[in-house]
């Protein structure tokens, strides 16, 4: 169940903490790590600082997006010490770690970049927020030193509700990070379309709407349903063509005298 669990590093500049986080993973039984765009990798300083969890690091797997390395996860957790000024739903380490593995299904738990974390736009991806508590007056903390808090967490949760049998695979998950993506893009095409959003001026307006539908948290068939009653908006918005002309007037066979 535990290899349910994405450990995802994204934008990480100093190769140490990959390995370090490798290490952390492999120390509490957690071994698949994606990699967003990290700046050295492999590097043999990642190597060094896993001490021994070098097999993490040779399965890892590296994208260009974000987007792309949570097409096949139902579940998102993006974490972050930074209040925003769009409020999210917000866990700790432990809430995250027993909701993921009660889950069932494949989770991602997404770790932030050295020196600013993750943008605005990345937590658009997340249904909730992680926070880790820290010294108010220090908060900063090594993004191996939380990828190993949450780690443990999810260690522990995993003995205890191994233990007692209540990890069950949900029999309709979400839908996959893929397909809701499919969907906010269709969704803000159609408002734009209807005229109701601005491009130009769009505000918190689709940041809003991933928050709504990240509680949700529809399933495959809600979001289908959801596309057709978007497509059926944009066909009403658009006026059918006009009918082409028929004989007489101007109108010549092509070729004719």
């Amino acid at each position: 169940m535990l290899n349910n669990i994405q450990i995802i590093l994204v934008g990480i500049t100093h190769p140490g903490n990959i390995g370090a986080a490798a290490r952390a993973m492999k120390t509490m039984g957690i071994s698949q790590m994606r990699l967003v765009q990290p700046k050295l990798f492999p590097n043999v300083e990642a190597t060094a600082r896993a001490s021994g969890a070098d097999d993490i690091l040779a399965n890892a797997q590296v994208f260009d997006t974000l987007e792309d390395s949570l097409k096949d996860c139902h579940l998102v957790f993006g974490t972050s010490t930074r209040l925003r000024h769009l409020t999210w739903p917000t866990l700790a380490p432990k809430a995250c770690a027993e909701k993921s593995l009660k889950f069932g299904g494949k989770v991602a738990i997404i770790f932030g970049r050295e020196q600013s974390g993750l943008t605005n736009e990345e937590l658009e991806l997340c249904h909730f927020l992680v926070q880790i508590s820290t010294n108010p007056t220090f908060s900063s903390l090594n993004v191996a030193s939380a990828v190993q808090i949450l780690a443990y967490e999810l260690h522990e949760s995993f003995i205890k509700l191994n233990h007692s049998g209540e990890i069950v695979a949900l029999e309709n998950p979400p839908a996959s990070a893929e397909m809701m993506g499919h969907f906010y893009q269709h969704l803000e095409q159609t408002l734009i379309d209807i005229e109701f959003l601005d491009p130009d001026k769009p505000k918190h307006l689709m940041r809003r709407l991933h928050r709504l539908f990240n509680k949700i948290q529809p399933i495959d068939s809600e979001v289908n349903i959801l596309r057709g009653i978007l497509t059926a908006a944009q066909k009403a918005k658009t006026p059918p063509p006009s009918p082409l002309p028929m004989g007489g007037g101007n109108v010549h066979p092509s070729g004719g005298d």
